[in-house]
Order: structure tokens, then sequence, then C-alpha cells
């Protein structure tokens, strides 16, 4: 053993003494690898740029800020990949760069509208230098990532460095990275260290539910992506050929709740879609698609990603205790779905089996019936009714002009009627507020009033405002209020709300932005997480969940609502311009959302809000609207008229 010691103690000592007579040693080596590294992230820039294409965009726009965007050439004779984000629908003539440096026109050839991407051609005799694509199954998180662009010369291409920090994001479409991604390299290479391409970079949402947005907010984020280009090799001749690739629709929604957990159980099949002509039918376990594996609904929505309108896939379900296989042709489109309407409210505290009918609108199918308040429907068609939550998820399942019959329960008598189902009316209600439960209060030993709701990673305020009537046992409404620039006085907010609130059972969010000032579209995310605390710590209805904003208040409402598909029943935007670059989502049967815009007369969007409002109808949202004399104060009589839509939300 001293013999070990004295061995170790030698050892340690010609350490040291190493150390001091040569302390540079380590920091030479140390040197020397970042040398090798700065040198290699050179050579593949320099590998990689004749490759990266300049596009002069000529003529065709009202206003011309961006200059020249980026491209990657894929073919030797000219074909070029871009983002559809920075290639305007009207554009008038394109000028690409060619590999002498000189200039020549293209043209668009085709896109690809589910990886936001456009092909273009160069009308050039001469040949370009292609990229090495890099297999998917060499993409690994934590590899160097260079972004290239070339934007601000036609002699230089622009880098930013970073790794790549996902490798299988937007439900499979993209890779994600950390390097600095923006319109200056929008359309440009994402390479590797070796100077192979991993994909085009294009701005895309990461947000599970899509949205109202092309994800171009987020380049400023430390989130950036680019779209594999082993995903789109494979597509290449079909874009050659001018044949544009959609997102492939299916026509079916799954049970709401977390999506990570849950298995992809169908609760509605839209009409005419893809899922009801291969026979899909509510109550299906969707337990393979397209050979892969699902256990769970986010593994469905990243196989269903990678596939376009066209593909025919094969589906399995479980239905009954048995495996039913059926190929599906995914759709460009599904045919607009209207929600259907019976005319009635339920009573939210009625806790037995069944729909309590506690308001029958007027002149409402279920007037015509004959159904009156009091009544409890116990059946649709042949399927036993638990409670209004069913029954609305049900009736998902079937359009206006469907006929359906309902057993309905009156004086201890059963009555069937047969009813053809109607469109949501587009007038605000006149309703009376929702009496409380006859039962004693619960105690509460939650806090009421104006209340912060602080969230440690977040440097946002925000506040709510709880009823002091507040009980543990009646579901609230939430909604979530959006300040206008300037507009953060929670004071005169609480004024303005607080008989409301406790009259029709509602919580009043108010998150603040960063900058009182101006929003940043990034912090959707910040709401979210305040809308999840109030949800985990109040009784929230999740029928009636609002996002209600003013102006850009009313803009981020817009994206929250939209973005948001899973947790947000009704948007209230007020004086606000639409932000819907990306299109409009489809009405969904079963997350169902409705609309109620506020226009000002006079305000320089009143137009882009009434062509938005006409796009929302055509898609068969629920749409009303409510016009205002300028400077467009809401009044109190207003906002009550107001709160009796969202009372309304869950409407049958």
């Amino acid at each position: 053993m001293k013999s070990t010691i004295t061995i170790k103690h030698k050892m340690i000592v010609a350490f040291l003494s190493l150390l001091v007579l040569q302390p540079n040693m380590f920091v030479n080596a140390q040197d020397d690898l970042l040398e090798r590294e700065e040198k290699a992230l050179q050579a593949a820039v320099m590998k990689a740029s004749p490759s990266v294409i300049q596009l002069e965009l000529v003529g065709g726009l009202e206003s011309q800020e961006l200059g020249p965007v980026s491209g990657l050439a894929v073919t030797t004779d000219g074909f070029v990949l871009a983002s559809a984000t920075m290639i305007p629908a009207n554009i008038t003539s394109i000028l690409a760069t060619t590999p002498s440096g000189k200039r020549a026109s293209a043209k668009v050839i085709s896109h690809d509208y589910s990886r936001n991407l456009v092909l273009l051609k160069v009308n050039t005799q001469e040949t370009y230098t292609l990229l090495e694509a890099i297999p998917r199954d060499e993409i690994i998180v934590g590899q160097w990532s260079i972004a290239l662009g070339r934007t601000f010369s036609r002699e230089f291409t622009n880098q930013s460095v970073g790794i790549v920090s996902a490798a299988n994001r937007v439900w499979g479409k993209a890779i994600q990275s950390d390097a600095k991604i923006s319109p200056a390299n929008y359309g440009g290479p994402l390479i590797d260290i070796r100077g192979r391409v991993f994909g085009v970079l294009t701005p895309l949402t990461p947000n599970p539910q899509g949205g109202q947005s092309d994800g171009s907010e987020w380049y400023d984020s430390g989130i950036g992506f680019a779209v594999p280009i082993a995903d789109i090799m494979p597509h290449l001749e079909k874009l050659k050929n001018g044949d544009s690739l959609y997102p492939g629709r299916l026509g079916i929604s799954l049970t709401a709740g977390n999506i990570y957990d849950l298995p992809a159980q169908v609760v509605a099949v839209q009409p005419k879609s893809p899922a009801r002509d291969a026979g899909l039918k509510k109550g299906d376990i969707i337990v393979e698609l397209a050979g892969n594996s699902v256990t769970r609904q986010s593994e469905l929505r990243h196989i269903l990603g990678a596939h376009y309108a066209g593909d025919t896939i094969s589906i399995k379900v479980t239905r009954d205790g048995e495996i039913v296989t059926a190929e599906v042709t995914l759709a460009q489109e599904l045919e607009p779905y209207e929600h259907p309407f019976l005319g009635i409210l339920p009573d939210r505290h009625y806790d037995q089996q069944g729909v309590l009918i506690r308001y029958v609108y007027p002149n409402s199918i279920a007037e015509q019936a004959g159904l009156k308040s009091g009544d409890i429907i116990a059946r649709l068609n042949e399927t036993v009714i638990k409670d209004h939550n069913q029954l609305r998820v049900e009736l998902a399942n079937f359009e206006p002009s469907g006929e359906v019959q309902l057993h309905y329960l009156r004086d201890g008598q059963i009555t069937p009627i047969n009813v053809m189902l109607a469109s949501i009316p587009s007038e605000l209600p006149v309703i009376q507020e929702h009496p409380l439960p006859a039962t004693p209060a619960p105690a509460n030993n939650l806090a009421t009033g104006l209340v912060e709701i602080k969230l440690p990673e977040e440097a946002n305020d925000c506040h709510a405002i709880i009823p002091a009537n507040y009980r543990s046992d009646v579901p609230h409404g939430l909604v979530v209020w959006l300040h206008a620039p300037g507009d953060v006085n929670d004071d005169i907010l609480k004024q303005q709300w607080e008989m409301l609130a406790a009259k029709y059972h509602l919580i009043i969010l108010a998150p603040k932005a960063a900058d009182d000032n101006r929003w940043q579209p990034t912090e959707i995310e910040f709401i979210r997480k305040t809308m999840d605390n109030v949800i985990n710590t109040y009784n929230i209805d999740r029928n009636r969940i609002v996002s209600f904003g003013r102006q850009a208040g009313g803009a981020m409402s817009l994206i929250l609502g939209f973005s948001h598909r899973d947790l947000v029943r009704g948007i209230i935007p007020v004086d606000a311009p639409f932000p819907l670059r990306a299109g409009i989502s489809p009405n969904d049967p079963a997350e169902r959302l409705a609309i109620h815009a506020i226009l000002v007369k006079g305000s320089p969007v009143s137009r882009a809000i009434g062509n938005a409002v006409k796009a929302l109808e055509t898609a068969k949202y629920p749409v009303s609207r409510t016009e205002l004399e300028s400077p467009g104060k809401i009044t109190d009589a207003l906002r009550e008229s107001l709160t009796q839509w969202i009372d309304s939300l869950d409407r049958i």
C-alpha cells in the first residue's frame, strides 16, 4: 500500500511540474481545436456557396422593403427552391444569379403549400453546382449547422452558425436550428460542417395547432426551421411539372385533451371527407397509418404531416374489439364544415344523466319541435346521452339540414321527436344569467378580486379578476383580455368587468406585453401559460374560453384563438386586422370556434376586417359582427351583450 501511494504521489508531482514548466500547452491545444473548427466551417461555407442563388424581385409590389432574397439550386439546369414567404404572389419579374455571376430571368413553377416552399426555373444554359443531401437518418441533434443566404451581395454569402436543436419539428416537416435565421437567409440552405445540405430555410409555425401565421414572427426568437431536402427530392419531378403540393386532409376530429397522452380516438368524421369515404366511424381508434404504429394522437399528426394531398395510405383502426383496415386518399381541401344548431342552452349545473334544457332560443328548431326549459334530452338517435358535452360531440357528426331523432323526458314521460338541424344564428343572444346552484356554496380558500398571476420563468406581468362570489362547484368562463398599445390599467379593467364577472360567472385574465406599447407574436406562449395556470387553479368551463382584444391586442386574440384551437372557443377582435397570412384553417367539427368581430366606422382596417369576416363565413365559421361609431368605445351595454354571447358559447 505504501508503494502504491508513493507512485501516485510522484505522478501528481510530475503533472504539477509539467503545468509549471509548460503553462501554455493546454491553452495552445484549445486554440488549435478552435482554429480547426473555424477552418472547417469556412470550408463548408465555401463549398456550399456556389449553390446559393440570389433572387431579385422586380415590380408588382406596393412596397419593396426586403430587397433580394435567397434560393437553393436543386438541379444543374436551374431549378431553384426558395421560401414562399419571400416570393409575393403578385411579383412581375424575378432575376436570379447564374454560376458565372450574371443575372437571368426566373419564373415560379409550383408551390409546396405544406412546407412553405416555392420552385422556380432560371432561364439559363449555365450549369449549377448541387450540394449533397444529408439523409434523414444522419440528422442528429447537436450537429453544427450553418444558415446561408445571398441577400446582401451577389458575390458573398451571409452566414450564421449554430447547432441542430431538434430533428423532427412542426409535425415531422422541419429541422430546427438555433442559428440566426431570418429574412436574410430564408430560401437559402442549412448546411453541416462538411458542406452538405440539411434543408431549405423557411418560416414555419412550431405551434401544434398550426393557425393564422406562416411562422415568420419566430425568426428573432432563437427558433428557426429548415425543410429537409431529403423529404423534398422524391417530389421534385412533380414540382418541376408544375404540380403544386398541398397538405393531405383526412377529415376527422379526435378526443380533446393532451395529444401526447391520448389515443387517436375518432369523435367525429366529417361528411364528404376521405375518412367518411373510407368508412371510418365515430369511436374508431386509429392504431396504424401508412404502415407506422400509432399509440398517441401526436404520432398520428407526425405521420399525417409528412404526407401530401393525393397520397393513398393504409389505415388500421380498432372497432368493437376488431382490427379494421382501409385505404384512404388524402384530400387537398375538405368541403367547409358547418356546425349544426338545435337551439338550446344546457343547464351547466345538472349532474344527472342527460341534458337539462336551461333555455330555448326563440324561433329555433327546438322551439318549433316543442322543446321547453326543464326538458331533459336523454337520447340522440340510438345513443344514450350522458351530458351536454357528449351531445355536442355527437352532433358534430352532422351538419345543418341533417335529420336526427331526439328522445326527451318531461314529467316522467319519454317522447321521441324528429328534427332537422339548422345553422347557428349570427345575432347576439339576449339571455338571462345562469342561476347559481341551490345547494350551499363549498368553502373557498382561493384568492378573489384582482389577483396577480406570476410565472417564475416569465418577466411579463399578469393579473386576473376573480369574482367575489366564486364557487369551486360552478364552472366559470375564462375571458383573456389582450390590451391595446398603452392600455394596461387593471383598475379600469376591474371597474368594467367586476360586476359582469360575478353575474355571468366569468374570470377575466389580463396578461401584459413585455413592452406595454407593443405585442410580440412570440408572447402567445406566455399567454397560453397564464391560461393553463388559471385552468389548473380554478374551475373553468372549457366551452366558454374566449380571447378578447382591441387593435394590436385584437390581432393577438386572433392568433391565440386560431393557434390554440384545443382551448379557445370564442374570439372577439375589436378594430383589429386579421393576421391571416397562412390562410384560414378548416373549421373543425369537434373543436368549436366562434368569432364576433367589432368594426369601427372610418377605421383604416375596417375594409380588411370586413374581407376577413367574409372569408371566415365562406369557411363556415359561426361569425357575427358589431359596428361602432368612431372612436370605437365599448359601452357598458355592449360589454354586457358580449358577455351574454360568451355565456351562450355552450349552445347546442
